[in-house]
């Protein structure tokens, strides 16, 4: 059997999105003829704990670790976060508003932490693989990011042993979403330019999530780029039917994290126009929030009086989650909202989160806001129970609500489509490392 070793900083006991894709990927890798060998940090800063994700590890597995320094010390001192306080990923203000610390951390992340936080955990990286690698065979290297530091640990062992390297994406680098909240100086742009430029042209095969951001880096390099996208794991949606609430409720649920650029008030003020025209809805109406909300969708909710509907749940392992998610009336897909003067970033419109495939498993109507002509947009519109609404559309928010409403004691939809589940995925995966094995 063929051995690949998957250079990933997320690995249980993170939870969160970021866990999933390769861990997935690890699970099914051996059916299709690869032995994994995972290397992750000893002690990395996770933002979520999840152990419910250590099931999906295969059994004697080689799993290689080695301690990481993070500056997240600093971080919280300087914004005045206890040591044992977990950083809240996604540039969630959970509190208050953004104060001096705040924007100062966000500067140093964009201008000094290059080409994220996990920069230091390189060299002593790469040297401990290389010392590895010297003793022991693998025929392909995977990197995977966010972080992207991990794909220049790839790049150190690739140049001293000529391994066959596929870089994985799972999100963009120069061009993420949140680049315009770095602050980043047009050197810092251009030092995360010429790195990831040369990820591109070194690596062997480049993989990522959606055709937009495939279109992109295929501007940037002539090496191969391949979508691969995220999906979900039918083994999750195997849960007793006894876990499925059904309280007769009209219940609209999100799970995640919201961040303000995922907090749309036009949607909040449908909501509530809604609930005061429908004695019905006002009776029947729950928004239950599962993850980190910013500061900012408690004040709208706040702002349009649906605090008496609202239910915040700030964490549940994954396996609660998706009991949640299948016994949700409407499940909300909330695309982050980043407008025209941040052109030249990441569109909103090339979003193909992780989560949509999770919600399609649990085959409940989906409401998402976003770009009706963005990715997302495409898969959702697929099952026509689903609705796609503009950021700022409150008529098409108000239409598309009440439609749920009217049908949301109507049974489940349709199973997902097979062509997402990571057994499927990881057989792509798989041709992928076949293919550049064989030309080295």
């Amino acid at each position: 059997m063929k051995k690949v070793l998957i250079i990933s900083y997320y690995w249980p006991p993170s939870g969160g999105a970021g866990v999933q894709r390769w861990l997935k990927f690890v699970k099914y890798l051996r059916e299709f003829g690869w032995e994994p060998i995972v290397y992750t940090a000893e002690n990395g800063e996770y933002p979520i704990i999840d152990e419910s994700f250590f099931k999906d590890i295969p059994e004697g597995i080689t799993i290689l670790k080695q301690p990481i320094w993070e500056p997240y010390a600093l971080y919280k001192k300087l914004i005045g976060q206890k040591k044992d306080e977990r950083v809240v990923s996604g540039f969630i203000q959970e509190k208050g508003k953004k104060g001096i610390a705040q924007k100062l951390s966000l500067w140093l992340r964009g201008n000094v932490f290059i080409p994220d936080a996990r920069r230091f955990w390189i060299k002593p990286s790469v040297k401990y693989l290389n010392d590895w690698l010297s003793k022991n065979k693998v025929d392909a290297i995977v990197s995977t990011g966010p972080p992207h530091s991990m794909h220049l640990i790839a790049r150190g062992i690739k140049k001293k042993h000529g391994l066959p390297w596929l870089a994985d994406f799972r999100d963009p680098w120069v061009n993420i979403d949140f680049a315009g909240d770095l602050a980043m100086s047009s050197f810092a742009k251009s030092q995360n330019i010429k790195l990831e430029k040369a990820v591109l042209d070194e690596s062997d095969m480049v993989t990522v999530v959606s055709d937009l951001m495939a279109e992109e880096f295929r501007s940037k390099t002539k090496t191969d780029v391949k979508v691969v996208t995220n999906g979900y794991d039918p083994d999750d949606f195997d849960i007793p039917e006894s876990d499925i609430r059904r309280d007769g409720r009209f219940s609209i649920v999100h799970t995640g994290s919201l961040n303000d650029r995922r907090n749309h008030p036009a949607l909040w003020k449908a909501i509530a126009e809604i609930r005061d025209e429908y004695p019905e809805i006002k009776r029947d109406l729950v928004i239950r929030l599962i993850g980190k909300n910013d500061i900012s969708v408690k004040n709208s909710i706040h702002e349009f009086g649906l605090d008496s509907c609202y239910e915040w749940i700030d964490y549940l392992p994954h396996e609660q989650i998706i009991a949640e998610q299948k016994s949700a009336s409407v499940l909300l897909l909330s695309i982050n909202n980043y407008g025209d003067a941040e052109e030249g970033y990441f569109s909103p419109k090339a979003t193909l989160t992780g989560k949509l495939f999770e919600y399609l498993a649990a085959e409940r109507p989906i409401l998402m806001v976003g770009p009706n002509d963005g990715q997302a947009a495409e898969v959702v519109n697929a099952e026509d129970r689903n609705q796609v609404v503009g950021f700022e559309d409150e008529s098409q928010i108000k239409t598309a609500v009440l439609k749920l409403y009217k049908e949301k004691d109507l049974a489940f939809l349709g199973s997902a489509n097979s062509v997402f589940s990571r057994k499927e995925l990881t057989k792509m995966i798989s041709k992928i490392l076949d293919g550049i094995a064989k030309r080295v």
